[in-house]
């Protein structure tokens, strides 16, 4: 069968769902993986993530500039973790014959700090099983680089024996300079991982090279390797793994956490979401501070506009800002409601960039009527508990609108571990 057909195939036995934006040289392997087709790359992510917390294994298919439009869920999710695998295969048009610009996504390993692999024929699925595997073992994602030369060629039928792992979230005790440090011990055990990699094999002129991030091998061994598009493994093959810098930081040692600000008119709306045992996908900005004491309500935060996508197949609760909405949250939004994804979306709206300098934005009522947004007050408590509630059976935004207090700066509280 061609390559195409037989990555599908591979997609199919080891994944549980597949997304996925069109554009040459994935859209066959999307059409026949039956990929769900959504509005942009970073909300596929973001679905996939999604997925991941709740226990299903998700891949992405996109060409290769389409990965550009997933790197700040890709990047944030190495550090914040996951659990069931994703994998994101990422087409190159290596010529290119219908694309702008020539790009070589196994640099994106480098720059996320995820394991890469490109397989040949005859390691096709065992190549794509391996990274759902390499995605739990490392809490992170995976990507799989395939090019036409692949796609187009004769290949062997893959037959996959899924061998599901289990993933985690970072630890909740670290502070986010500890789950940076925290994910970089695992991404030195990788370089283990890519080494011992039965994928790979090393003969000369029959060299094999799956696992080409991180390099899997002494820098002798692939000086000659033979490449497709730049010469990736060359470059990185003295590239060694982070040298621990000792114990990832917590917050019992470092003695405080960060939490909302004293006056923050949005307590009464926490205070609910935390009685009614209701979790949350955080957004960058304040809504982060949900994550820590006294509410501790955040589940989990993967970059600025993606707590939307990442609850609808997640926990169902997004916890967003009107400017982290307006950011790039607004296309999943826009998804979501086509889809009918029950979520329940809530929007606090200060109109300014609370953690950035409190920069004015623009009012998020304008931008999505079309929702039929339910607005609340952020101190009309009555409101807030008939509006804060599960969602049931379809999508429901909620705003509630508060001014920040002037001059109000997020406070910091003493840690004491529950």
């Amino acid at each position: 069968m061609k390559g195409t057909e037989a990555l599908a195939l591979a997609l199919r036995q080891s994944a549980d769902h597949c997304y996925a934006v069109p554009g040459y040289p994935a859209s066959e392997v999307a059409a026949r993986a039956g990929a769900l087709i959504t509005i942009n790359e970073k909300v596929a992510l973001e679905y996939a993530l999604g997925d991941s917390l709740s226990g299903r294994r998700a891949a992405v298919v996109v060409k290769h500039v389409g990965l550009n439009a997933c790197a700040d869920p890709l990047v944030h999710a190495t550090a914040q973790g996951l659990r069931a695998g994703v994998v994101v295969v990422a087409g190159d048009d290596v010529r290119p014959i219908a694309s702008d610009v020539v790009q070589d996504s196994r640099y994106y390993g480098e720059v996320a700090r995820v394991p890469v692999l490109e397989p040949d024929g005859e390691t096709l699925g065992p190549a794509i099983e391996a990274a759902f595997e390499a995605s739990e073992t490392f809490s992170r994602v995976a990507i799989v680089r395939v090019t036409p030369d692949l796609l187009d060629a004769d290949v062997p039928k893959p037959s996959v024996r899924r061998s599901d792992r289990e993933g985690c979230l970072a630890d909740p005790g670290l502070t986010m300079a500890g789950r940076a440090m925290a994910a970089d011990l695992r991404t030195a055990a990788m370089f283990a991982w890519s080494r011992s990699s039965p994928l790979n094999r090393f003969a000369g002129e029959a060299s094999r090279i799956v696992t080409v991030y991180p390099p899997p091998a002494d820098p002798d061994a692939l000086s000659t390797t033979r490449e497709v598009g730049r010469p990736f493994l060359r470059e990185h093959r003295l590239l060694s793994p982070p040298e621990p810098a000792g114990e990832p930081e917590r917050f019992s040692s470092r003695g405080f956490s960060r939490t909302f600000c004293r006056d923050c008119p949005f307590h009464p709306a926490f205070a609910i979401l935390r009685e009614r045992g209701m979790r949350a996908i955080c957004d960058a900005g304040c809504a982060i501070l949900a994550m820590n004491p006294p509410y501790r309500i955040g589940v989990a935060t993967y970059g600025l506009g993606s707590s939307v996508a990442v609850a609808a197949t997640g926990p169902g609760v997004a916890l967003t800002g009107d400017y982290a909405l307006l950011h790039s949250g607004l296309n999943a939004l826009i998804d979501v409601y086509e889809r009918g994804i029950p979520l329940l979306c809530i929007v606090l709206a200060n109109n300014r960039m609370g953690m950035t300098g409190g920069h004015p934005v623009p009012d998020i009522l304008r931008y999505i009527a079309w929702a039929d947004p339910v607005v609340c007050a952020a101190d009309d408590v009555a409101a807030l508990r008939r509006a804060l509630a599960p969602p049931a059976g379809e999508p429901r935004t909620v705003v509630i609108e508060g001014a920040c207090p002037e001059g109000g700066n997020h406070e910091t509280v003493e840690y004491r571990d529950l």
